[in-house]
């Protein structure tokens, strides 16, 4: 059974259009934008890696999670990816530019969608949910300085939701009370537009909706990041040109026994999950 271990001598490979795409998150969130990818290039085989044991992200140095995300990439390298997604806010702002300066395959991060949230606002409020690392990082000041001048932003750092998508607690009273907690300030300073932050919260969008009404648009950036893989992809030669149906592969080093349940729940279906 492969193993999850930081290894910087691991070198990436020449790549080809046969190979998969990996799919990386601090843990299960990044299946939201794993479900945009698939929809999008149904022909491409995926792996998706949750590095469940090690979440959330958020409360971790930018050195930790940097030594994280180098031991997930390393692990999908040695599956010969021809392309990473780093499906987590979190991990894009705090280790982007080091793993792209450490691999050679196309890279591709998530960010916060405050660009087309201040496009998308009629009152100029909008709100971010994101988790305390995100709104901290030096990443998310920069989009501040770029897309947010003209619009009032009103940041909410969400401690705890993370790990209720985690234990696939979507619906149940705590999990709403902590959204409710979340989105008042927001709505309380007049937001008409909510970025969701962090890949984990699409997943309980529906909770969110349920409280801040239909007035209000919420915004998440999986098909964003989709269209730019296929992008990237499209530049770099690297779309497939297989015709047999795709392959999802999923991994995790979760030590809950119901992960699988929860990894398939969110993917929609049932799925087998390796261990690592």
């Amino acid at each position: 059974m492969p193993e999850l271990l930081p290894n910087h001598e691991n070198p990436t490979k020449l790549t080809s259009a046969s190979q998969p795409v990996g799919v990386m998150d601090s843990g299960v969130g990044g299946i939201s934008v794993l479900k945009h990818i698939h929809a999008l290039l149904p022909d491409e085989d995926l792996i998706y890696v949750a590095d469940s044991k090690y979440a959330p992200y958020g409360s971790k140095t930018a050195a930790e999670i940097t030594e994280r995300c180098f031991a997930v990439a390393d692990f999908l390298i040695a599956q010969h990816v021809k392309a990473l997604v780093v499906a987590c806010n979190t991990a894009t702002a705090a280790a982007i530019d080091a793993m792209r300066q450490k691999y050679t395959i196309p890279i591709i991060g998530m960010e916060p969608a405050v660009k087309p949230a201040a496009s998308a606002s009629k009152n100029g409020v909008i709100g971010v949910l994101a988790t305390v690392g995100t709104l901290k990082s030096a990443q998310f000041a920069a989009l501040l300085e770029s897309y947010g001048r003209n619009v009032k932003v009103v940041t909410q750092g969400c401690t705890g939701l993370v790990e209720c998508v985690e234990r696939g607690e979507l619906h149940n009273e705590n999990t709403k009370a902590l959204i409710q907690q979340y989105c008042a300030p927001l709505l309380t300073e007049g937001a008409d537009t909510i970025v969701l932050g962090c890949t984990h919260y699409p997943f309980v969008k529906a909770a969110i909706r349920e409280v801040v009404g239909e007035h209000v648009t919420l915004i998440d950036t999986g098909a964003a990041v989709a269209q730019q893989l296929k992008r990237q992809l499209t530049e770099s030669q690297l779309i497939t040109t297989e015709t047999q149906p795709a392959e999802v592969t999923f991994w995790t080093n979760s030590e809950a026994e119901n992960a699988e349940k929860i990894m398939g729940a969110l993917w929609g279906k049932s799925v087998t999950v390796g261990r690592i």
